[in-house]
């Protein structure tokens, strides 16, 4: 007999936890090969984790609603030698070992024996006002001299509050310059009287005719999601107005025999998606990431489309290597994103890779947004409405009034690593590139 450990799968560069929804298998049900065990839920997708074995499921690690880091074991199947189910097991229901649940540092599975166990809660170190810290959250505050007062002030970002890595290794990073609650100093020696704290939100006062409703599990991780983004990169817009009427004429041209010769409509959303793809090409460095003090810079053009969900939330599908695409490719990928987006059908890997997002802020009727960087890009695009509106042309014989289709694109960009001459360059070849467009080109 053998144990095959079943271990959180990799889900996207920018996914490192997911949570747990539900167990699909009970301890003691046999397991076929590719049969899902669990279904897992992140900030991006939903999904299910299938079985890399045959055998029996022996141990579940996890409750229901648990966070686990990619990489961590979830369940323990048992197989036999060949990696096939063994026959006639008697199979010993296990109930979960207690975790320390902290979302960045679950250790290892704690062994059932009493002792181990006895041992691994003793290694957590408590504090005058009850709160816990993990080892490794303990180990380092030792290390770097952290005091337990400067502990106690930190925010953690864990369950029920609890203090983890990321809190500390922050805390650290920006030690001495900010400023703890209870007017904890940060410095090894200071003369001058500590500076306040900052200054909590104020609570939120509710009567009995306010309805209070329940953040969904998806709205509280792309909550966080977001203001993660804001507080890591500096965040600064360029906009731009381009005029799409000879775009708008072309489509209203082609439209009908586009969808009888592919099956499908045409919308504006390819042909600035496939106009996008063509400026990055022409803009390498704004396909990029950011890793400390290095930058990676992408070899490929993996375009995020910005979908909206039933239930108000938005998710991002990535086109891969959207420059290779002629027009009839990018509107197929475009249509089968959309369509799966909506019917919640899309797989971790459809949303996996992205290096550039844009989102339609034009189909909810606004004229410009300021759309947040989807990490760890370092740029992103919103297309307005297209609108009709009067403008100024210019001929040989004078200008004149005139109706034409115009339209805004608000460009985000990180100003750690993107200036401004990049960032307005960027968005002022891609107004080129589309009022550049041949109405009489066929599809």
């Amino acid at each position: 007999m053998a144990k095959f450990e079943l271990k959180l799968p990799k889900m996207g560069e920018s996914v490192a936890e997911a949570t747990i929804t539900s167990w699909l298998k009970e301890v003691g049900d046999t397991i076929e090969l590719d049969e899902a065990i669990v279904e897992i839920a992140t900030d991006k997708v939903d999904s299910e984790v299938p079985s890399e074995v045959e055998g029996v499921l022996v141990e579940r690690l996890f409750d229901v609603d648990t966070v686990v880091e990619v990489g961590q074991t979830l369940a323990i199947i048992e197989t036999s030698a060949n990696g096939e189910a063994p026959a006639d097991v008697a199979v010993e229901v296990k109930v979960a070992t207690p975790r320390v649940n902290e979302n960045e540092e679950a250790p290892g599975k704690v062994e059932e024996n009493a002792a181990v166990l006895e041992n691994a809660i003793s290694d957590l170190t408590s504090s005058p006002t009850g709160k816990f810290y993990s080892p490794l959250v303990k180990n380092i505050a030792q290390k770097e001299g952290i005091t337990m007062d400067e502990l106690e002030a930190i925010s953690g970002s864990g369950k029920e509050g609890r203090v983890t890595k990321n809190d500390i290794l922050s805390y650290i990073d920006t030690r001495g310059t900010v400023a703890t609650k209870g007017n904890v100093s940060t410095q090894a020696s200071v003369s001058a009287a500590p500076e306040k704290s900052a200054p909590k939100a104020a609570p939120v006062s509710v009567n009995g005719e306010d309805e209070i409703i329940e953040m969904t599990r998806m709205g509280k991780l792309i909550s966080h999601h977001m203001v993660e983004s804001v507080q890591k990169s500096a965040h600064v817009q360029s906009f731009i107005e381009i005029d799409v009427t000879n775009i708008v004429k072309w489509r209203n041209r082609v439209k009908d025999a586009y969808f009888k010769r592919e099956g499908e409509k045409i919308t504006f959303t390819p042909i600035f998606m496939q106009a996008v793809a063509a400026t990055i090409k022409k803009f390498p460095m704004i396909n990029i990431s950011v890793d400390g003090d290095k930058i990676i810079k992408r070899k490929n053009i993996n375009l995020g489309m910005a979908a909206a969900l039933d239930d108000g939330n938005l998710i991002v599908p990535v086109i891969k290597n959207a420059d290779q695409l002629n027009l009839v490719g990018m509107t197929a990928s475009v249509n089968d994103l959309a369509q799966r987006a909506r019917a919640n059908q899309l797989k971790p890997d459809d949303i996996q890779g992205g290096t550039y997002t844009v989102t339609n802020v034009g189909s909810f009727g606004s004229v410009m947004g300021t759309p947040i960087i989807n990490q760890p890009q370092v740029a992103i695009l919103a297309l307005g409405a297209v609108r009709k509106v009067p403008a100024v042309i210019e001929t040989a014989e004078g200008d004149f009034i005139g109706i034409r289709h115009k339209m805004f694109v608000s460009h985000s960009y990180d100003h750690r690593v993107v200036n401004g001459a990049l960032g307005g360059m960027f968005i002022k070849s891609l107004k080129e590139t589309l009022e550049a467009w041949d109405i009489a080109q066929d599809f």
